[in-house]
């Protein structure tokens, strides 16, 4: 098993609860300092105020289209805007579903360009909540992630009916083994154990409120 601090530098640390307070937003910052995660993963009302506490000392990421990803994709470019002028360096945006299941994957796509355009030098997370996807959507998707230049391909948000399963991070390891874009595994991760097994099969990031979260426990 990796060290500690080496999976603790892959963890997007995050909060986003819907009664997430200004000092749960203090602490987990605080966290990442101590462990250096790799970012905080915040609510996009308070980009703002961790980029302002951090000071470039960990990387902001914020959720847009989030959880539900059907937001139009006009909402979703004007979200992602103004994540980046509050200080965001990381965008985390949840995919329309609904057009995943219609076969309307170019419109998947070209709302993925729109966004990475919005977000100019920041690094892109596309989350396709793969609890809800069959493999030849979560194949598909991985290469409309990678034509659409995104940096990342994310598991899930937390919220839907299942988390990252170690399957589905070997599938898109395996889809994009000749892409540069990256896996990020969350939903359900919860010890240090299971980060690394995630990373062994291709992750590089890892989204989770309580790894580090246990330290103090």
């Amino acid at each position: 098993m990796r060290e500690k601090t080496e999976i603790y530098s892959h963890i997007d640390h995050t909060l986003l609860g819907q009664t997430a307070t200004l000092p749960e937003l203090f602490r987990l910052c605080d966290e990442a300092l101590d462990w250096g995660a790799a970012s905080v993963c915040v609510p996009p009302c308070y980009v703002k105020n961790a980029a302002d506490y951090l000071s470039g000392s960990v990387k902001v990421c914020t959720v847009i289209g989030f959880p539900n990803g059907y937001n139009s994709t006009e909402i979703k470019v004007k979200e992602a805007e103004r994540a980046i002028l509050d200080g965001a360096c990381e965008i985390d945006m949840v995919i329309n579903m609904g057009m995943v299941k219609d076969r309307r994957l170019r419109e998947v796509e070209e709302e993925i360009k729109a966004v990475r355009t919005a977000c100019r030098d920041a690094v892109l997370k596309v989350i396709v909540e793969t609890c809800f996807l069959n493999d030849y959507e979560k194949e598909a998707l991985c290469r409309i992630v990678d034509s659409a230049g995104a940096d990342y391909i994310k598991t899930s948000t937390g919220f839907g009916s299942a988390g990252a399963s170690e399957e589905d991070v070997a599938l898109f390891a395996e889809c994009l083994k000749d892409s540069n874009v990256r896996i990020k595994a969350a939903g359900g991760i919860r010890t240090p154990e299971a980060a690394d097994r995630f990373l062994d099969l291709g992750a590089d990031r890892i989204g989770s409120s309580a790894i580090i979260r246990g330290e103090y426990l």
